[in-house]
């Protein structure tokens, strides 16, 4: 998962309080990039992508998400954002006044096709220093939509505890590892049981489970790639094709084959 990010991108669209411009947003295609530096604004975010794939990561979770999906970023949560090979983002940023109802925690979401209608209309704006009574009224739209967005399975929970920070670096680092649990809990000097039970205290799933989904959340990576299902079967360790089609499956409802069909 190490990719030489070569451009760093500094948006401050989120840093602005500004009720009589309650949105503004960002879209530009872009390539091995990722934001500045980790950070936060008092504006809540939608960090989406019309192709490409994209990771976001905040203290508690990491998201890698395609373009079926989207991120919501809340008010003034740190997160930094990266843009693996070539990805279109689309991004909007909802000031604080319009903030009352919508959600308070950040979460990945599927992305309906009203949504991202109402996004790219916005974005057709051009970030203007007023809105019209028109533009308005495609806003509240925009508001009231995001009000009743829900989050799906497609995250990582991490930790802020140094041995478990030690462990899922070590792991993302190699996800085709088939190290035992004892591997890792030998890795933090800690006993096999005192790391199963600091998975389970502190990212609410056990060990092969976060393993689980990382192997998963890297195949949507690859999938986004256009690499075969057969190559990411095997990138990922699995013994064969078959037995990574019903993890996939079982996570996500889908064949990897079916995964981004549109």
């Amino acid at each position: 998962m190490n990719i030489d990010y070569k451009t760093n991108i500094k948006i401050d669209h989120g840093f602005e309080v500004n009720a009589s411009r309650p949105v503004t947003t960002y879209s530009e295609e872009i390539q091995n990039a990722k934001c500045t530096n980790s950070h936060a604004h008092p504006r809540a975010q939608i960090i989406s992508c019309d192709t490409g794939i994209m990771k976001v990561v905040t203290k508690k979770n990491i998201w890698v998400v395609n373009s079926l999906q989207s991120v919501w970023i809340a008010s003034n949560e740190e997160h930094q954002v990266y843009f693996p090979n070539n990805v279109k983002v689309i991004t909007a940023f909802i000031d604080e006044s319009k903030l009352k109802g919508l959600p308070v925690n950040s979460f990945a979401f599927e992305t309906s096709a009203f949504l991202k209608s109402i996004l790219e209309k916005i974005i057709s704006f051009s970030n203007p220093i007023m809105f019209t009574q028109r533009q308005n009224r495609i806003i509240e739209v925009l508001i009231d939509e995001l009000s009743t967005l829900q989050s799906s399975t497609t995250f990582l929970p991490t930790s802020q505890d140094n041995r478990i920070k030690l462990v899922l670096d070590t792991l993302m680092n190699n996800w085709s590892s088939k190290h035992t649990i004892d591997y890792y809990a030998s890795l933090a000097s800690v006993s096999t049981r005192t790391l199963s039970r600091l998975f389970h205290k502190e990212l609410g799933m056990s060990f092969g489970d976060w393993k689980m989904r990382l192997k998963l959340m890297e195949a949507i990576k690859l999938l986004g790639e256009e690499k075969s299902v057969k190559e990411i079967a095997y990138n990922l360790g699995y013994e064969n094709v078959s037995s990574f089609i019903v993890a996939f499956k079982k996570h996500f409802g889908k064949t990897p084959a079916n995964y981004l069909a549109k």
